[in-house]
């Protein structure tokens, strides 16, 4: 786990840098699910950095909440995907690395554009559905916010899934109760999701998004539900901007970048681990 944890560390230190160059980007979300994705990524998936869309005899994962993408490419380039030193170049012009991921550029590891929000539930169970019909027993996961619930169209998935026994899928929800304009209870109440993931029949687990231990253990139990008939829902706890302690559980960092003084407080709190690129 210690290994986890300094891995964790160091994407912190990618993010608050990568938004802090460029004075734009998404911190909060992208630093309260460090802790998911490294335990993703470095523990739990079997995944290939050898990328190859079709993504056969591997498991897979979605991005639906792009706007955390410097967490996903500091994951994906410290996983060994591309080189670390590509960093540099987010939201640059020309850069492959967007303020939101795309397709068209050709990055290892990424399998969907994810700019807008509200997709990724119905591209995962398709691509779960089709690992199923090829006899591919790997595994799909994805990761939603949970302001993205207020999109119509994750409903329509929630229905589907179940009814059509997609059980080799597992779907995670950032549960922060924070989105760009203020609590989720504010601008939309989500009401209670565990509740409404089990009346379309869905497994659901929960779990503290943002202890290591916890999130290993919760995914080790996830993947041994799957293929019994029913979609896993993980409904995952975590705090905006974990890791830097005057972000931490405000929705004004959402879409902010730190300014200088500010980024020298965030390092100062997260250890150089695998070195800054």
């Amino acid at each position: 786990m210690s290994n986890l944890s300094a891995t964790a560390s160091q994407i912190r230190r990618d993010i608050v840098r990568m938004v802090h160059a460029v004075q734009s980007g998404h911190p909060g979300g992208s630093l309260g699910c460090t802790d998911f994705m490294t335990v993703l990524y470095f523990e739990i998936m079997k995944h290939n950095t050898d990328f190859k869309m079709d993504g056969v005899d591997e498991d897979l994962f979605f991005l639906s909440n792009g706007h955390i993408s410097p967490l996903m490419y500091s994951v994906l380039a410290r996983a060994g995907y591309f080189d670390v030193a590509e960093l540099n170049s987010f939201r640059k012009i020309n850069s492959r690395l967007q303020g939101h991921p795309t397709t068209h550029d050709h990055l290892p590891g990424i399998r969907m554009a994810s700019g807008s929000l509200g997709q990724g539930l119905s591209v995962a169970i398709g691509a779960a559905l089709t690992k199923k019909l090829n006899g591919d027993s790997h595994l799909v996961y994805s990761l939603h916010g949970d302001g993205e619930l207020q999109e119509g169209q994750n409903w329509e998935a929630i229905m589907f899934a179940p009814h059509n026994k997609v059980d080799n899928l597992i779907a995670t929800i950032d549960y922060n109760g924070q989105q760009i304009d203020g609590s989720t209870d504010k601008v939309l109440s989500l009401g209670n999701l565990k509740a409404k993931f089990e009346a379309f029949n869905w497994v659901v687990l929960e779990m503290n998004g943002n202890e290591i231990t916890e999130v290993v253990s919760t995914l080790q139990h996830a993947k041994t539900l799957t293929g019994k008939g029913h979609p896993i829902c993980i409904l995952m706890k975590t705090e905006m901007g974990k890791g830097i302690d005057f972000m931490e559980g405000s929705h004004e960092w959402h879409g902010i970048a730190p300014n200088d003084e500010q980024l020298a407080k965030a390092l100062a709190q997260l250890p150089e681990t695998l070195g800054d690129y």
